[in-house]
């Protein structure tokens, strides 16, 4: 039979322990195949016959949901995975895999509901994608960890997580400290999902050498942006001007999941909500995605979705709407 190869990706933060002490994971793993393993980075090479290869494949794919599920991997642990994976048998089945978006430093992070699943396959099909719904949902969580995964399968060289700073309004100059200071505090829900899913010491690494950008959406002019995963979180406050500068600067290989809650507007006087004239203008391109969550897809603490309720209702009792 002809000899194929294959690169699989260790989509995890801790590929020393799936290879195991002085790699004996990995040996263990050799001396059952006649395959030939070899690991570059993050990067597992195979070379052998596709049965063995496919059989390999799902061998680390199992070891690293093991390690991420139970928090650690031993030398047992690898040793069932190999005997149970070439009696063709399955820790977790094929539908589980593909719900997983990223191995983080804790956990794996993957669709909960429906809404979300959706969510996931509306953004990988498409170069940009709105996802619109309540807090809670799960909408930047998600648009941070596809992005963090598509740089880590070297799809994008860099991401862009952008914000519009609307809340710090005319008291932002009254803030203390330079400009980075008084931002900060509007970009912190994006420094805390990245601070999730990688290790901070990578993370420090990438903020520095700009392979991960946090800025306010006004620092988005001007720029084009290449082989980049652009985020544009709470983009109900972005005005019809800077919606259409957002998405104006997508370049060659990059992709946008723009975030935001219509019934969340905080733009001053009558200043019209870029999202809201988005929806309206760019729901029939192709290319250009659009999903709407609802409160089934709320994730968060179950007393979110009744105070949603909650709020729902009074507004609808007083005549009262925040959706300007």
């Amino acid at each position: 039979m002809t000899a194929e190869q294959k690169e699989i990706k260790l989509d995890t933060s801790n590929i020393l322990e799936i290879l195991g002490v002085n790699d004996e994971n990995l040996k263990q793993i050799e001396d059952r195949f006649s395959a030939s393993i070899t690991v570059r980075g993050d990067s597992v090479f195979v070379k052998g016959v596709k049965d063995e290869i496919d059989v390999i494949e799902k061998i680390f794919k199992e070891m690293i949901y093991v390690q991420n599920t139970n928090g650690n991997l031993d030398s047992s642990d690898v040793n069932t995975i190999i005997l149970l994976t070439k009696e063709g048998k399955e820790i977790i089945n094929k539908e589980e895999y593909e719900s997983i978006i990223l191995y983080t430093k804790n956990d794996t992070i993957k669709a909960k509901t429906q809404g979300q699943k959706n969510y996931i396959d509306i953004a990988t099909k498409n170069d940009i994608c709105f996802a619109i719904g309540p807090a809670g949902t799960g909408k930047t969580y998600l648009a941070v960890a596809l992005a963090v995964a598509e740089l880590k399968k070297g799809n994008v060289k860099k991401i862009i997580l952008a914000r519009p700073a609307v809340e710090a309004g005319e008291s932002l100059g009254f803030l203390p400290g330079d400009f980075q200071e008084k931002i900060d505090p509007y970009l912190r829900p994006l420094y805390d999902a990245l601070d999730d899913m990688m290790p901070s010491e990578k993370l420090k690494g990438y903020l520095e050498k700009t392979i991960v950008e946090i800025v306010p959406l006004a620092y988005m002019r001007g720029r084009t942006l290449n082989n980049a995963f652009v985020i544009l979180d709470e983009a109900q406050n972005a005005t019809d001007v800077q919606m259409k500068m957002f998405l104006t600067r997508l370049g060659a290989n990059s992709k946008a999941i723009i975030t935001g809650d219509i019934t969340q507007i905080d733009l001053p006087g009558k200043s019209l909500s870029g999202l809201v004239q988005a929806k309206d203008i760019l729901s029939h391109i192709d290319g250009v995605g659009f999903v709407y969550f609802d409160k089934s897809d709320i994730v968060r603490h179950k007393l979110v979705k009744d105070i949603i309720d909650a709020y729902e209702k009074f507004n609808k009792t007083n005549g009262n709407n925040n959706s300007k």
